[in-house]
Order: structure tokens, then C-alpha cells, then sequence
């Protein structure tokens, strides 16, 4: 996790909370119910040497560039950032996290990010609608909910997390990959107001 700030000639984007995985799917889950994401388990078939589906092992099974999971018993659902586990942020004005998927720089990522996002000839996929009650934390699916506060030993700070600052809605959630120039591939996925959203 680091949190650097975007130089793009002529934005003011505040500091960014780049999150990167140990290797799989990240996720963002909302803060009322992080204490129902288990992450992996002992008992987990993909890291784990069980024959129980953890978690974890849900979130990778999400085929997709993105894809909504249960969390927890309380009919929550958490966003997968699946295809690959790419580094990734979140644009607030956006509503798109952002995936690093090559870039000489952050500045020309988020520059290509908000050329690809503002293209009315991108050809975007469906993931599904996302419903939330408030904020989420985006982080390594592989992570324990509950655990997020709790330091790695030998001074291995936090585990990888960033907020994710939306309002309660209904999002339809769709993504892409692109490569705007020859130097930048960027891969994006954002919410949009879905109908009959009960919240509006």
C-alpha cells in the first residue's frame, strides 16, 4: 500500500492509496459488514490445504473483470476486482477504481484512466449491481476483514487497504481494460447509478 500524489498537467487529484495484492483478486467490502469477510482460511482449497470454500476461494472463482459477492449473513455484498492482480486506487470523482496494468508513471495512468472514462466509444463489459449502505474499504481479498487494524509482525505494517468513499446506492458495475497509447494500459471499474435505486 503507498500513497503518492498525481502530477497530471492541469488536475488537482488529491493523494492517492494505491492497494496491492499478495497475488489474487482484491475486493471491496463495505465497513459494516468487514467483519464477516474471512478472507483465506487453513480449511480454503486455494491456499489452504482444506476442502471447504473460504472466502478467498470465492473471490477467485470470479471469472469476470469484476463481479459481486455475498459477505457475511447479512445479505451484504462485496466487489471483486478479478482478471488479475493488478495495483490498484480509487477515483472519488470517478466512481472507477483504477488498475495499474502498465504505465511509465502515475500521472500517465490516471491521465489515460480519465481518457479512457470520458471516451463515449469505450467498449465496456456488465459486472453486475453492486448494492451498498455506505463507505467500503477496498483490499487483498486474501486478508481477514477483521484483522485490517492489526499490524504484521517484525514491522510489517497494515495490511493493504484504501477507502472507498460512496454514498448508500444500488451501482451498476461495469469495467474494461484499455491501452489509450502505446506506452499505458489501464484497467478501470466504475459504479454507476442503477435504476430503480432505492436509495435515490
Amino acid at each position: 500500500m503507498k500513497t503518492s500524489s498525481s502530477t497530471t498537467a492541469g488536475s488537482a487529484d488529491p493523494s492517492l492509496t494505491w492497494v496491492e495484492s499478495m497475488g489474487g483478486p482484491l475486493i471491496a467490502v463495505p465497513v459494516s459488514v468487514l467483519d464477516g469477510w474471512r478472507g483465506c482460511t487453513e480449511s480454503g482449497m486455494v491456499i489452504g490445504d482444506g476442502d471447504v470454500t473460504d472466502d478467498y476461494d470465492r473471490a477467485c472463482e470470479v471469472d469476470d473483470l469484476a463481479g459481486v459477492i455475498a459477505v457475511g449473513e447479512k445479505g451484504m455484498r462485496g466487489l471483486v476486482l478479478a482478471d488479475e492482480p493488478a495495483t490498484t486506487c480509487y477515483l472519488p470523482e470517478h466512481q472507477a477504481f483504477v488498475r495499474w496494468l502498465g504505465a511509465d508513471s502515475e500521472a500517465d495512468l490516471i491521465a489515460a484512466a480519465k481518457t479512457v472514462l470520458t471516451d463515449p466509444t469505450t467498449q465496456w463489459e456488465e459486472c453486475g449491481v453492486w448494492e451498498t449502505d455506505g463507505p467500503a474499504v477496498l483490499m487483498d481479498s486474501v486478508t481477514d476483514g477483521a484483522e485490517l487494524d492489526i499490524e504484521y509482525p517484525n514491522g510489517g505494517g497494515l495490511p493493504e487497504q484504501a477507502p472507498v468513499p460512496i454514498p448508500p446506492g444500488r451501482w451498476t458495475v461495469r469495467a474494461v481494460h484499455a491501452s489509450p497509447n502505446d506506452d499505458t494500459s489501464v484497467g478501470l471499474v466504475q459504479l454507476l447509478p442503477s435504476e430503480g435505486d432505492p436509495f435515490s
